[in-house]
């Protein structure tokens, strides 16, 4: 019987037992896709105790804890941390089969030297004081942790009216073997039906020092916030899109009168909201392409449904879905619209529907355009589908109908800096697939092939993507 993750777990054959030792394990980690706090790494945040750490953000672990019958005062409430991770420890038992069981425990053995140990109510003191004496240590700030797991870059995700002081800070130390970049998210721009959206532009204007009264006006703004990000390192930009809709881009008139309704508080129809969308969407997508900027696109996200937890804690609670709306036809006609001028820049398409991967793999294979390896293509398994099925299903599906050896592999997409054993999960479920293949006769039996397949999907095609000059250095 195997022991519970123990050195091998996943790799089941010889092959898949090198490549993740001797190939995937050492290789560093670009993480171009999370919401880490950049005030935290500029500042080399420490935390007090792990519940701080583990639960402040997590909202994987609040979603099981409240699955596991665990009451709101614990979850996100008033309780103290330590009665939080109380909380957690007991219903850990309960968890199996959910990935946040295996990531878990990969957190704890590999961050606080407690291998072997499975955390229970039982346990529960003695992980807890274990993680506090090693909390104390230097090297168990923000970054410490991060090093712990060679991460060697890490692309946060910002508002466009966010200073990037932090990123500033960060980048003027040049001791460092650690590269952050911001990444520029003008999700609030995309939404001139939320309440929230005059407000914003409000913000927008003070941080771009221009008035807004126009669509064109607005754009100007963006474009102004785009280059404050391109001078602090900005290679990608992402947008999360709820839905998309099959309808024709706003005109300069109509993206005009639906900015004015929605600044004078007045309602905006689905319909005038979705053209608006779109005109917005091709015209960044051309500002990105022509400043070779990576274009993320995560769709299909049902946000915040549960009204009592909106109201009493706010948004990214742990109460999204996926939303089960139709996708291909207004996905093509987005990238079609950008691709008709040249326009269409490095893509990355994120799906929250798994049934939806199949749509997003042959969708990038319809516009590849010979310039680049892979110009378009489905990133990792999102969210709920970052898990050992969710994951393998993605793989499967981009080798069979795509490129998987153009692939640009992990990413947390977490606000927790414990999160990057995640990579390792993922490394070792890849390894285990390739191995499989190999030994089976799916794949040649060359080495030095599949040696290289794995340091590219686990490093070097990010690297190539987001941080070209350390990417050089692993070839």
């Amino acid at each position: 019987m195997s022991r519970f993750l123990g050195p091998d777990f996943l790799l089941d054959t010889s092959t898949a037992r090198h490549l993740f030792h001797d190939v995937a394990k050492p290789l560093p980690i670009v993480d171009f896709h999370n919401h880490l706090s950049p005030q935290d790494i500029a500042q080399d945040r420490h935390w007090d105790n792990l519940g701080a750490l583990w639960l402040e953000h997590d909202h994987y672990k609040w979603r099981v804890m409240r699955w596991a019958g665990v009451p709101e005062s614990h979850v996100t409430g008033s309780a103290d941390f330590r009665a939080k991770f109380d909380a957690f420890a007991r219903v850990m038992p309960r968890i199996v089969g959910n990935p946040v069981h295996h990531w878990s425990h990969l957190e704890l053995w590999r961050h606080f030297g407690l291998e072997g140990v499975v955390l229970t109510q039982d346990t529960a003191a003695r992980v807890w004081d274990t993680a506090a004496e090693r909390l104390l240590e230097r090297g168990f700030g923000a970054r410490g942790l991060l090093a712990q797991m060679n991460v060697s870059y890490v692309a946060t995700t910002d508002d466009p009216c966010d200073t990037l002081e932090h990123h500033a800070a960060f980048a003027a130390e040049a001791a460092t073997g650690l590269r952050m970049v911001p990444t520029f998210r003008p999700d609030p721009a995309l939404y001139p039906e939320d309440a929230g959206f005059a407000a914003w532009l409000d913000r927008l204007e003070a941080a771009s020092g221009q008035s807004i009264a126009t669509y064109a006006e607005l754009l100007s703004a963006l474009l102004q916030r785009l280059d404050h990000f391109r001078a602090h390192g900005a290679r990608a930009a992402d947008h999360g899109l709820n839905r998309l809709d099959v309808i024709d881009p706003a005109t300069q008139a109509e993206g005009d009168a639906t900015l004015s309704h929605a600044r004078l508080g007045q309602t905006v129809s689905h319909a005038a909201a979705a053209a608006f969308r779109h005109r917005l969407l091709l015209d960044l997508g051309r500002a990105y392409a022509a400043h070779d900027m990576v274009m993320q696109l995560h769709m299909g996200p049902l946000r915040n449904t549960r009204s009592r937890l909106m109201t009493g804690f706010g948004r990214d609670a742990g109460a999204d879905s996926l939303r089960d709306a139709p996708l291909a036809e207004a996905l093509n006609a987005l990238l079609d619209g950008l691709d008709r001028d040249n326009a269409l820049p490095r893509t990355i398409l994120y799906a929250l529907d798994p049934g939806k991967t199949p749509v997003i793999v042959t969708t990038a294979g319809n516009f590849q355009d010979g310039s680049l390896a892979g110009k378009v293509q489905p990133g990792t398994a999102w969210w709920f589908n970052d898990q050992l099925d969710g994951m393998e299903t993605q793989m499967r599906t981009l080798a069979q109908m795509g490129l998987i050896s153009t692939f640009l592999g992990m990413l947390t997409d977490s606000r927790s800096f414990l999160s990057f054993p995640r990579h390792e999960y993922f490394r070792r479920l890849l390894c285990r697939m390739i191995g499989t293949w190999a030994e089976t006769g799916h794949l040649p039996d060359d080495p030095e092939q599949l040696d290289a397949l794995v340091r590219d999907i686990c490093y070097r095609n990010a690297a190539a993507w987001f941080n070209p000059t350390e990417g050089a250095k692993c070839d």
